[in-house]
């Protein structure tokens, strides 16, 4: 009998082991900040690595020392067909709660944030499937399309507001339509391994501490995820030199780590001393616990473009994209184009 009671109990062992643990995209930890976040920097898009990538707008994620900027960067979609819903910040309960990105079929809410390259706010005007190959829209996407052919050219209007956060004092005024609803509720696939990685490194890299740059980061963007450093890496607008990519494993000396880093008064300085709190919660409804909250976002102005040696860049920075009348524009060595 103790034997049959053994085997038993071996075989219930088992089944729980062999159960799926739950992904990121059905249960996620929120977290409840009483500020919001800085302004989404302006910077130029580096260009598509390769065809099959696809972009994956940057963010003020959140950890022990406050906001940090995650970089835009280039990834490759888990499947064919799926497209990248970028995370947001909203208020809720007295508090900014994140709202975790996630790959399916169709672009869900994003909170109204103007991303930029092809994320105004509302979908997605960046590119499109078309017969299991991506196709780029040239007039917000930074592609050489003497390497890459699967593009076309249409225009896309924007803004240039760059609040950083949905409700609350200052925050966008968005709400889900019934699409973007519908598309909350198909199958969805977190975010991928390289994308957490490339967050990880983010998160230790002091030089994109909203208290260190200032809203100004000085890797903005990158080729692909995780590197840092090289060509491939994009500053925002205004952002100092001096703010290289420096990791918490890197020695400094003195009260100040990054003494030569300029202060820029118009956007509003994050440091972390905010407090916030952790909580078990859905990713659609993270937990919002803390009551005072500011308006911490400011809109960018217009920003001139800049020559590009690779191609015609492309800038969140505001205005609008132009289109050639149809086809796909020669990336050879165009100008800059701002997006703001």
């Amino acid at each position: 009998m103790r034997v049959v009671r053994y085997l038993c109990f071996l075989l219930i062992a088992f089944g729980v082991l062999a159960m799926p643990a739950p992904s990121r995209a059905q249960i996620a930890v929120g977290i409840s900040v009483h500020v919001g976040p800085p302004a989404i920097p302006v910077y130029e898009q580096p260009i598509c690595p390769e065809e099959g990538f696809l972009w994956t707008p940057g963010y003020w994620s959140y950890g022990d020392a406050g906001y940090f900027w995650v970089p835009g960067t280039w990834v490759r979609p888990p499947r064919v067909g799926f497209l990248w819903t970028p995370g947001y910040w909203g208020w809720a309960g007295g508090g900014y709660g994140w709202h975790g990105g996630y790959w399916g079929a169709h672009i869900g809410f994003y909170g109204g944030i103007n991303y930029g390259f092809g994320y105004g706010g509302v979908g997605f005007e960046g590119g499109r499937w078309e017969g299991g190959h991506f196709a780029y829209n040239t007039a917000v996407m930074h592609v050489n399309t003497t390497v890459i052919h699967n593009t076309y050219n249409h225009t896309v209007v924007v803004n240039n507001v760059h609040t950083s956060f949905n409700g609350g004092t200052g925050g966008i005024s968005a709400h889900a339509s019934a699409e973007e609803e519908r598309a909350s509720h198909e199958e969805h696939v977190e975010a991928t391994h390289e994308q957490t990685e490339h967050e990880h490194s983010a998160s230790t890299n002091t030089s994109l501490r909203a208290s260190e740059n200032h809203g100004r980061p000085a890797v903005a963007a990158t080729s692909k995820p995780g590197e840092f450093s090289g060509k491939g890496v994009v500053a925002a607008h205004g952002a100092t030199t001096s703010n290289t990519a420096h990791t918490t494993t890197a020695s400094h000396t003195g009260s100040t780590e990054h003494s030569s880093t300029a202060s820029h008064t118009s956007t509003a300085s994050h440091t972390g001393s905010a407090d916030h709190t952790t909580t078990a919660a859905h990713s659609s409804s993270a937990s919002h616990t803390s009551t005072a909250h500011t308006n911490s976002s400011a809109s960018h102005s217009e920003a001139k473009s800049k020559p590009s040696g690779s191609g015609s860049g492309k800038s969140n920075g505001g205005g609008k994209s132009h289109s050639s009348g149809g086809g796909s524009k020669p990336q050879g060595g165009g100008e800059k184009k701002p997006h703001r």
